[in-house]
Formats: structure tokens, C-alpha cells, sequence
């Protein structure tokens, strides 16, 4: 007798451990290392938009609601992948690989945040950042997860557009309308996306080939791949700088363009010569660092102009 008190607790206590589980698989089909990066991007446009800060209201909504938009589609993503998920080491683990999400639990959760998410962005912020959002997450959902990725070598080149499309909704937070700056902000991200996965692709290239992914490493020489990142770089560079003007930025940008981007373009010139995965990975790593730091210093230029 004495021993089933302790025979009951020990059945008893992994209901926490086991919901807490639950929560973060569904937390993990959002990708919530991929939303920093594209959020990343939305505050600094604002702070541009706005000609100093915004309100901390608008900042927080506007992220809030960004949040809940590229979580939903990156649920929508894994739901649609699942099956070629199972076939790749990088992915294997996710919560619907793995079983710790049903996918018709998948499927219901990615439509409840994403109708969340326009409600929020157009009650609270504006109509035109609720579209803007959303339909990021179509483009992201139809274009590239259910056409383009499995069938062509552009997939990411095309589907990298739904990534830029925070930027727009920064801008449209703040003013309500689209100018010349975001669509710059736009290319720049474009055009920053394949040297960025790219990379990531030839370190995980027997991954893609194993799921029968066209993703460009896979499919064509390293050599190639390495040439493409190349030329995609050095787009980039010139974009960052044509951005200078069309935004009226000040001394602190311009420095911080050309130095961030010699080094960019340096990195991909060793890829180009040598395309190893390690020289790969360490472009890659330096593609989110540069993006962090290239709208880092859009936001302190414009403060430090105009101040608060």
C-alpha cells in the first residue's frame, strides 16, 4: 500500500512534460528561426518609412502580426513537405516527421493563425499590410512549395519573393501606401535569398538529391552553383547602393553598404574558387550576419539623421 502514492505520481507526471512537448511542435512548424530573419527586416523599414521611430504600438503590431503570417505559411510548408521531409537529414526531425503533430492538426493550426494574422494586421494596423502579408503566404504556399520547388532549378530565385515581402508590409505600416524605397528593399532581399540558401543547399546537396529536389546545387555542378552565387552577389551589392539615393540615406549607410558587401562578394569570390561545403556554410553564415547588420544600419543612419 504504501507504494502506490508513488506509483501514481509516477504515472501522473509526464502529463506537463508531455504538453509542453505539444506546444513547442506546434511553436517548430512555424520555423521560428526563419521568422527572426525576415523580421529582422521589418522594423529598420519602418524606422526608414517613418523618417525616425514609430510608435512602440505600431512596432509591436506590426511584428505581432508578421509573426502570425509567416507562421502560418511556414506551417502550410512543412504540411505540404512532409513527405519529403522523412527523406532528408536536415529535416527529418520535424514534428510531423517525428508524429508529435497529427497533419490534420497541422493543417487546422497553419488556417487558424494565418486568418488570425490578417484580422490582427487589418484591425490594428492596416488593410494594405493584412493583404501584403497574406498574400506572401500564398505565393509562398502555391508558387514555390507546390509548384517550384519540386520541379524547378529557379525555385528558390522565385520563391525567395515571398520573403521580401515583409519589407513592403514595414513600409505600408507606416504610410499606408508603397513607394520607390520598399520596392528597392524588395529587390535587395530578392536578390539576397539564392546566394543565401544556395549555400546552405550545397552543404545539404545529398539531401536534396535523396528528396528529389531540384534545388541547384542537386542538380547542376558546384561549379555552377558557385558562379550563380556570384552573380547574384554582386547584384546584391549594387542594389544596396542604388537603395542609397532612391532613400536619401546618409554617410553611415553608404559606409556600411560598401564595406558589408566587399566582404560578401570576397566571401562568394572563395566559393567561386574553391565550392567546398565549408567555405559554403561560412558564406552562409555571413549572409544572415550581413543582412542584420545592412538594416541594422539603415535604422541608425536614420535616427541618428533625424533623431527620434
Amino acid at each position: 500500500m504504501p507504494c502506490r502514492p508513488l506509483a501514481f505520481r509516477l504515472v501522473t507526471a509526464p502529463a506537463p512534460t508531455r504538453q509542453r512537448s505539444r506546444t513547442l511542435a506546434f511553436i517548430a512548424l512555424t520555423k521560428p528561426r526563419i521568422i527572426e530573419l525576415l523580421l529582422i527586416t521589418t522594423v529598420p523599414t519602418m524606422v526608414v518609412a517613418e523618417g525616425g521611430v514609430p510608435s512602440l504600438w505600431l512596432i509591436v503590431a506590426t511584428v505581432f502580426g508578421g509573426t502570425l503570417a509567416a507562421g502560418g505559411a511556414n506551417a502550410f510548408n512543412m504540411y505540404i513537405d512532409r513527405d519529403i521531409d522523412r527523406l532528408m537529414e536536415r529535416t527529418k526531425g520535424r514534428p510531423l516527421v517525428t508524429g508529435e503533430v497529427a497533419p490534420r492538426e497541422a493543417l487546422v493550426f497553419a488556417f487558424a493563425v494565418e486568418i488570425a494574422a490578417f484580422a490582427f494586421l487589418w484591425g490594428f494596423v492596416n488593410l494594405l499590410s493584412a493583404v501584403l502579408a497574406v498574400s506572401a503566404t500564398l505565393f509562398y504556399v502555391f508558387v514555390y512549395t507546390l509548384w517550384l520547388k519540386r520541379t524547378s532549378t529557379s525555385n528558390i530565385v522565385i520563391g525567395g519573393a515571398a520573403g521580401a515581402v515583409p519589407v513592403l508590409v514595414g513600409w505600408s505600416s507606416v504610410t499606408n501606401e508603397l513607394d520607390w524605397p520598399p520596392v528597392v528593399l524588395f529587390a535587395i532581399i530578392f536578390y539576397w535569398t539564392p546566394p543565401h540558401f544556395w549555400a546552405l543547399a550545397i552543404r545539404y546537396k545529398d539531401d536534396y538529391q535523396a528528396a528529389d529536389v531540384p534545388m541547384l546545387p542537386a542538380v547542376a555542378s558546384l561549379r555552377t552553383t558557385a558562379s550563380r552565387i556570384l552573380i547574384y552577389t554582386v547584384l546584391l551589392v549594387a542594389l544596396t547602393l542604388v537603395f542609397g539615393p532612391v532613400a536619401d540615406m546618409g554617410l553611415t549607410y553608404y559606409l556600411s553598404a560598401i564595406v558589408l558587401g566587399v566582404v560578401f562578394t570576397g566571401l562568394a569570390v572563395q566559393v567561386f574558387r574553391r565550392p567546398e561545403p565549408a567555405l559554403a556554410m561560412r558564406l552562409f553564415g555571413w549572409s544572415i550576419t550581413y543582412l542584420t547588420l545592412l538594416f541594422g544600419s539603415m535604422a541608425a543612419d536614420e535616427i541618428v539623421r533625424n533623431g527620434f
